[in-house]
């Protein structure tokens, strides 16, 4: 059966350097695939930026909204902009920084109903962060 989830239902998650909804996982009835809308705020003068992190067994797939940006990956530096998406593969260490004047807006797809068990973030000042 078909199902609209609205943006007030997402679940906001304490994730370092980034505000983060979970609007569809297996939380939610999803059986296969987890969404997010990760905002990135513009970076504060002599803030600490966060660290990478990693999949262990599934892709992510970003989607930018809107605003700049440039991930940074264990293959690379990728520019973002609004309308680019970007693939990481399993495993690959990457982060996404904002390199614009205002937020940047992501849509983050899984392949997997649950991430917490296959996701490294790293550690934040009041220990480990859960994805």
């Amino acid at each position: 059966m078909a199902r609209v989830y609205t943006q007030a239902e997402a679940k906001r998650l304490g994730l370092p350097g980034r505000k983060s909804l979970e609007i569809v996982s297996g939380k939610t009835g999803a059986r296969g695939v987890t969404l997010r809308l990760a905002e990135i705020p513009v970076s504060e003068p002599r803030e600490t930026p966060r660290g990478p992190h990693h999949h262990y067994d599934f892709e992510e797939c970003i989607f930018v909204l809107s605003g700049q940006g440039v991930t940074y990956a264990d293959s690379g530096e990728y520019q973002l902009n609004p309308g680019d998406t970007i693939l990481i593969p399993p495993g690959e260490k990457h982060v996404t920084r904002n390199t614009g004047g205002t937020p940047l807006l992501l849509l983050c797809f899984f392949p997997v109903s649950d991430i917490t068990g296959g996701t490294e973030e790293p550690l934040s000042p009041k220990g480990p962060a859960k994805p």
